[in-house]
Order: C-alpha cells, then sequence, then structure tokens
C-alpha cells in the first residue's frame, strides 16, 4: 500500500518567499535580509577633524529618550548567581549592566555600533569590520577605511583606525530601577557557506539585517538560558554628541534614529536578533546647538544657554526635517533606504520565527 506525504506545510503570509540552500533543498524563511552594497565606489575624503569648531558645520547634542518594543538583552558577558543580583529563583543568571542605583544601562559603545551599522547601509560606505575568514570574499571597495585622510561617509562621522569620529555616545541609564528575567533559546551560529544568498558572484552580497517582530520568542525556565533584561516598554535616557557635521550627515544620522516620518524605523540592540528580541524606538526630546564661536564662548560664560540654542517641539521638528532634507538630496541612497525599510519598519505584525534554536 502507498502512503500519500503529508502536505508540505504553508508559510505565513507575512513571511518572506522560501529560499534555497547551499545543496538545492528549501528551507524556512529567515528572519533576515541581506541589503546590497550601492553599484558604485564609495567616496573617499578627509574628516572635517577635532580642532576646531568649523563655522559652517553643525555641533551640538541630542537627548534621545529609547522605548523598549521587544525583551531587550545587552549581555556583559558575565554569568552570575541570581542571588547576586536579586533573583533567588534562578541559580545562574547572564547579566546586564547595572549601576549603583540598580538601574539597568546599555554601553554606549553597543548603540553606537547598533546605529552605525544603519548609516553605513543607507550611505554609500564601507563596512566598519571584517572577519578575517571572509576577507577574500568582501568587495574590495567594502573593506574598512584604512587611512584618515581617506575616510567613506560612515566612517568620518562614526571612526575608523586612526580616527575618533565626530559622534559621541553617552551610555543609555534605564529610567526605572530593576529588570525582570527572560530565557532565551540556544541559538545556532551564523552559517554562510552554507547558503547562496549571502554571495553574489562569489562576493559577499551585502550587510545582514534582522527583521522587527511583535514579540520576542521565550523558552520558559525549564528550557531556556536565563538572562537579565528589560522588559517591553521600559525607557532609556541618554545623549549623543556632535561636532562639525554637514547638514547631511545630521540628517542622516536623524533618519537611522527613526525621526524621517516617510521612513519609521527601529533599532535592533543587543542579543537574541533572530527570535525577535532587541527592538527599541528613538524619540529627540530635545536638541542643543552650538552657533559659530561667540556662541561656545558665551556657554562658559554664563549659566543658562540661550533658549534659541535648545530646540523642542514645533522648532525642533522643523530643524530636524530640514536636515533629513539635505541628507535625502546630498547623502543617502535611496534604493538602500527603500531595501532596509521594508526590514526594520516598525510598528510591525511580523510573527517571530519558529525553528531557529
Amino acid at each position: 500500500m502507498t502512503r500519500t506525504p503529508p502536505p508540505r506545510p504553508q508559510r505565513p503570509s507575512n513571511s518572506p518567499s522560501y529560499t534555497r540552500g547551499g545543496m538545492g533543498d528549501e528551507v524556512a524563511p529567515k528572519p533576515y535580509e541581506l541589503i546590497p552594497f550601492p553599484k558604485k565606489r564609495p567616496t573617499l575624503d578627509a574628516p572635517a577633524g577635532h580642532h576646531q569648531y568649523l563655522p559652517d558645520r553643525l555641533h551640538g547634542t541630542l537627548f534621545l529618550t529609547l522605548t523598549v518594543k521587544t525583551a531587550l538583552h545587552v549581555s556583559t558577558g558575565v554569568v552570575v548567581m541570581g542571588s547576586d543580583i536579586g533573583n533567588n529563583r534562578i541559580p545562574l543568571i547572564k547579566t546586564m549592566v547595572q549601576d549603583n542605583d540598580q538601574k539597568l544601562s546599555i554601553q554606549g559603545s553597543s548603540l553606537k555600533g547598533c546605529i552605525r551599522s544603519v548609516y553605513e547601509a543607507i550611505t554609500n560606505s564601507t563596512l566598519a569590520v571584517v572577519t578575517s575568514k571572509y576577507r577574500s570574499q568582501i568587495p574590495t571597495e567594502r573593506l574598512p577605511c584604512r587611512k584618515k585622510e581617506e575616510l567613506c561617509p560612515a566612517s568620518r562621522v562614526f571612526g575608523a583606525l586612526d580616527w575618533q569620529g565626530l559622534v559621541d555616545f553617552n551610555d543609555a541609564t534605564c529610567q526605572s530601577t530593576g529588570f525582570t528575567t527572560g530565557f532565551m533559546p540556544s541559538l545556532y551560529r551564523p552559517r554562510p557557506d552554507q547558503r547562496r544568498a549571502y554571495f553574489a558572484q562569489g562576493k559577499i552580497a551585502g550587510r545582514k539585517f534582522y527583521y522587527h517582530t511583535i514579540r520576542a520568542i521565550d523558552k520558559k525556565q525549564n528550557q531556556g538560558i536565563p538572562v537579565q533584561q528589560a522588559a517591553k516598554e521600559y525607557t532609556f535616557a541618554t545623549e549623543l554628541h556632535f561636532m562639525n557635521l554637514q547638514a547631511a550627515e545630521l540628517g542622516t544620522l536623524l533618519v537611522t534614529l527613526g525621526q524621517d516620518p516617510k521612513y519609521p524605523i527601529a533599532l535592533k540592540v543587543g542579543g537574541g536578533k533572530p527570535i525577535g528580541m532587541g527592538t527599541m524606538t528613538v524619540a529627540v526630546n530635545a536638541i542643543d546647538r552650538v552657533e559659530g564661536i561667540q556662541d561656545l564662548r558665551d556657554r562658559y560664560s554664563v549659566y543658562t544657554p540661550p533658549a534659541s540654542d535648545h530646540l523642542i517641539g514645533e522648532a525642533l521638528q522643523q530643524f530636524m526635517q530640514q536636515q533629513i532634507q539635505a541628507a535625502h538630496a546630498e547623502l543617502i541612497e535611496a534604493p538602500q533606504l527603500n531595501a532596509l525599510l521594508e526590514v526594520l519598519r516598525y510598528p510591525t505584525d511580523r510573527e517571530p520565527p519558529a525553528g531557529m534554536y
């Protein structure tokens, strides 16, 4: 008697199409996409420098609030006894940074790396870091910048070898005390050698970004790895300082922070990205501007900076949109931004993937 094989499961309507693995077999859709590189070579120029506040550039501070939309864990790499951090039910737990007030923190370096990856993808920039294993498969023009006099758009702003960059990220501090405990599944390592989609004509096809989802997978205490985390709707406050930026550079930075109404994107921060963790939205609450040398001197001779330099409300929105318009006209690569929007758009109705652990 011949058995009829069961029907192949149907993919959800909000999932990307099935792809083929390295052996030609059909495999489940992946929770990420590769954003292709621009076709033109990056333009390499010298950065503005730190020696002075240039009169034709923008300087100041962004005051940001980051809101957790799916559980967030930024690992310290340290595992401690649960009782050491106030959880007697968990024997061992992977930790996040906490300050003396027991408030969770996100390291400025984590934020900088996350935001830089988006900035790189939507401008004609090189990669910041490549592993030695795949270096030969990176397009030559996308290898990291090595000379501080010849930097791509992202490297001029965020830094490169022997160049500090023009933006400085403070650690982000949670606005409430305490944390929640989550249970992450064990995740597979990346397997680029087993997926043709990673490569185009023998070279890396683009930058990898994970989709946002409506929730993160939690395997519960008996199955998952205990992690200290920030739960949904926890908020973090931080400041981002900038100097000597062109209008288009600041505008592109604002686009990466989700401030362009036409491109509502959110950040992916920390660990567990394949299972939906780490989605954060950003609000720019205010901008302090430094306009000219005299303004800078005044800040050291008076206790309160002029109100015209502290932008909030409608004035803030008008200023940001002016810079964003300059970014679209001069710096942003529209095909890459549109492709990235399909991955990082938030809100989303996308479910987290099954079978990734």
